[in-house]
């Protein structure tokens, strides 16, 4: 089952065309990361699924309803954590938390509790002395907290520090465990690959490439480095090997993964002391869609 579903949208705020075709799904269950730099449209997008901007053209399921339309109902199966968290600031961080999971039925205690203990919060201070990352937990807490079948996560952890970027990281696999989805816009990569079962990356409000992580790696190249007994030969000519390069005994290359099998037995009849193989990262195959044919990211 499909719980978001996006088809050619499309929206225009006046001459500015912020999505263009803009195609997105997110399967029950499991956590897809959505990538693209600033102004791509990933926030523009979102706020269409709340139903806080209309589409000018194109489908949207959210599950199997109408975010326009049918928001009121949707958003009781549903939280959302923006990357800017503001809060009522005459009211405690534990009172914020119960006012907005009151909008989807309240919390289990024990629950609200684990979570907040898990995440350092003090919730009996007032909203106005938290610091940025302490506002992003109080958020956090209440939608980690909820059983909301979506968790709609826009940059989710900017503020916090790597321990509870660490506990964030736990909370999200134990989400996916029990079934439920999530949308992850992060620019954090390594965040997106630990988390990500599938990865949608945009650019000018299109989709520009979607699979698994695994799928999209056979797209690029794969990076590797070799340390050889005696002075390194000549190996440019072989078929697959890009970007050769020698100093001494050591070589360094790239290859399609296609050709890896052939490029290997090469290598091994070379009597190799040391080899390292390096597959493209997400942030290596995010940034591919966004150099120019000199290498400038653009």
């Amino acid at each position: 089952m499909n719980v978001i579903e996006i088809h050619d949208l499309c929206k225009n705020f006046g001459k500015v065309q912020a999505l263009k075709g803009l195609e997105l799904t997110v399967k029950q269950g499991e956590v897809l990361g959505f990538l693209g730099p600033n102004g791509s449209g990933k926030t523009t997008t979102i706020r269409v699924l709340l139903g806080l901007l209309k589409a000018d053209k194109g489908s949207i399921s959210l599950f199997g309803g109408d975010p326009w339309k049918d928001a009121v109902s949707l958003h009781k199966k549903l939280v959302y954590v923006p990357g800017d968290v503001s809060l009522w600031p005459k009211l405690t961080g534990g009172e914020v938390i119960d006012v907005v999971s009151s909008l989807n039925g309240g919390l289990d205690p024990k629950r609200k509790n684990r979570m907040i203990e898990r995440f350092d919060l003090d919730p009996t201070k007032k909203a106005r002395t938290y610091s940025k990352g302490n506002r992003q937990k109080v958020a956090l807490v209440a939608a980690l907290a909820s059983r909301a079948e979506l968790l709609i996560l826009d940059e989710p952890t900017s503020g916090l520090d790597p321990l509870m970027e660490a506990v964030f990281t736990e909370c999200i696999q134990e989400v996916k465990k029990e079934g439920r989805s999530v949308l992850l816009s992060s620019h954090i990569f390594s965040e997106v690959e630990k988390l990500a079962d599938t990865i949608t990356i945009i650019k000018e409000g299109a989709t520009v490439e979607s699979g698994t992580l695994a799928q999209l790696r056979h797209l690029t190249r794969t990076h590797v480095s070799v340390v050889l007994k005696k002075e390194a030969p000549e190996l440019g000519s072989v078929k697959g090997i890009y970007d050769y390069t020698v100093t001494g005994q050591h070589i360094s290359f790239s290859m399609d993964n296609e050709s890896m099998p052939v490029v290997l037995e090469q290598i091994a009849k070379l009597d190799p002391i040391g080899l390292t193989v390096n597959p493209p990262s997400l942030e290596d195959l995010f940034l591919s869609h966004y150099r120019s044919e000199e290498g400038a990211v653009i």
